[in-house]
């Protein structure tokens, strides 16, 4: 296919693929714990506010989370078909933590999927709400399996060689808790949750912007202008600290993030824009603050920083793929922060509900999340090459012997049905947050709630007395 050879058209492949999946997981594990909370927030106070958004989101949840686990499956397809050199010699220490994630985690969000989606009226509200804690618990650990997976592959720890060439288990508990796990868990969990309260804040706003009085948007935004301003400033501080472990385990990929193609043995800058000269191994037209570089990473102006010059050549990361993903990522979360800010300083003027200007740029900030974790995940895996189990197993060494017309086969299929299926769902997805609030004063699909022993005149009243936000 164009004159690619079968290792090049499997890595795209992966890279399509995973671009497709991650953005389902990152939405699902936030909008579970959401609904988790708009669910206890109903069991405590009663008001059928935060049980209408919670069947506003349901639904959502339920097409996204079926659309990550089909798009889940093909992953480890492709581990056999694409990558089986890779599957064999990581296979003992990867699989088991594969299984695990699938009996402890997705078997957890399974087996209580359909309690949250259909049981309330059959288990009762309290069951109910744990029914839906348990599927948020379990999306927190299917994302704790996967990322122990990948951090062992970026710093594997705890392992021993065997006479056929495989990487066995000699610690699991270094395995598990490999040096870059933390970081990576703690960095991609706040990334899934900042990304859905910038879609719930999206819609929010969407539908504040068409009636401010709607007191569904308003519970929308409010808590999405919340969990932003909670979130973006401690996701700004693990990625400071992600970084820190990064340049420690993986210093190649710091040096390709920040463009430093020579050593600094006096301080290194910050180059903040540039063009990668991969040829003359340079950044051409830097921006760049002097020793700001040593400054952050060392917390040293004057710290002296190593850079590609140090690496061989046949070990260096595409530089001009990981020093703008870096940027799209940081910058994206800057603009985070500065919504968080803004939001907070209307809230205080008491004009968050009737402010379109700041509505307009949280539709526009609504799929920024999803573009921020597929610039991160570009970073972290691009970043890590010409590895798949870093410094120990190449890329090139863990590709399946396939014929390159094999693979241009499936990945034609892949783009076909991918743009099909999921765009279908994504649009459909869109069709139900495009749904008045007002349209859920009951349940999506179970008619309208009821209250025992009130008539719905009662029902009408209470609502007015308590649907305030």
């Amino acid at each position: 296919m164009f004159g690619f050879e079968a290792i090049d058209l499997a890595r795209f492949q992966f890279a399509f693929t995973i671009s497709f999946h991650i953005v389902f997981p990152a939405f699902s594990i936030g909008l579970a714990s959401y609904l988790a909370v708009l669910n206890g927030l109903h069991l405590l106070t009663g008001r059928d506010i935060y049980l209408r958004v919670f069947q506003y989101w349901k639904k959502i949840f339920a097409v996204a989370f079926g659309m990550g686990v089909v798009s889940g499956i093909v992953m480890s397809y492709q581990f056999g078909t694409n990558w089986s050199v890779f599957s064999d010699k990581t296979g003992p220490i990867l699989g088991p933590l594969m299984a695990y994630e699938v009996l402890s985690a997705f078997f957890l969000e399974a087996g209580f999927l359909g309690v949250m989606l259909f049981g309330r009226e059959r288990v009762g509200p309290g069951l109910h709400f744990l029914a839906t804690a348990m599927v948020a618990v379990g999306t927190l650990m299917s994302a704790t399996w996967i990322l122990s997976v990948n951090s062992w592959m970026q710093t594997p720890a705890g392992w021993a060689m065997n006479e056929a060439g495989q990487f066995v288990p000699e610690d699991w508990w270094q395995i598990v808790f490999n040096p870059s796990f933390p970081y990576r868990l703690v960095h991609m969990v706040l990334a899934a949750f900042l990304t859905t309260a910038l879609v719930v804040g999206a819609v929010g706003a969407w539908h504040l912007l068409r009636d401010s009085t709607d007191k569904g948007a308003r519970l929308m935004f409010s808590m999405a202008m919340w969990m932003i301003l909670g979130t973006a400033p401690l996701q700004i501080l693990a990625g400071d600290q992600h970084g820190l472990n990064t340049l420690k385990h993986q210093p190649a990929k710091v040096m390709a993030m920040e463009g430093h193609y020579d050593s600094h043995p006096e301080g290194a800058p910050l180059i903040l824009f540039g063009i990668p000269n991969a040829a003359e191994k340079r950044i051409d037209h830097a921006i760049e603050i002097p020793r700001l570089g040593s400054l952050i990473l060392l917390h040293d102006p004057n710290a002296p920083m190593a850079g590609l010059d140090t690496i061989d050549d046949d070990k260096e990361p595409p530089v001009a793929i990981v020093f703008w993903s870096f940027r799209v990522m940081v910058g994206l979360g800057l603009a985070m922060l500065g919504l968080a800010f803004w939001g907070a300083w209307q809230r205080w003027r008491g004009k968050l509900f009737v402010s379109d200007w700041l509505h307009r740029a949280a539709i526009a900030m609504g799929p920024m999340g999803f573009v921020a974790v597929l610039a991160g995940w570009i970073t972290t895996e691009v970043g890590r090459q010409p590895y798949t189990v870093y410094g120990l197993l190449r890329t090139a060494d863990s590709a399946s012997p396939l014929q390159a017309s094999a693979v241009t086969a499936s990945l034609l299929s892949f783009i076909v049905v991918y743009f099909i299926v999921f765009g279908m769902g994504t649009f459909y997805i869109l069709r139900l947050m495009g749904r008045p609030t007002q349209t859920t004063q009951g349940r999506l699909d179970e008619g309208p709630i009821r209250t025992a022993g009130t008539t719905p005149a009662a029902q009408t009243e209470k609502k007015e007395r308590q649907d305030g936000v």
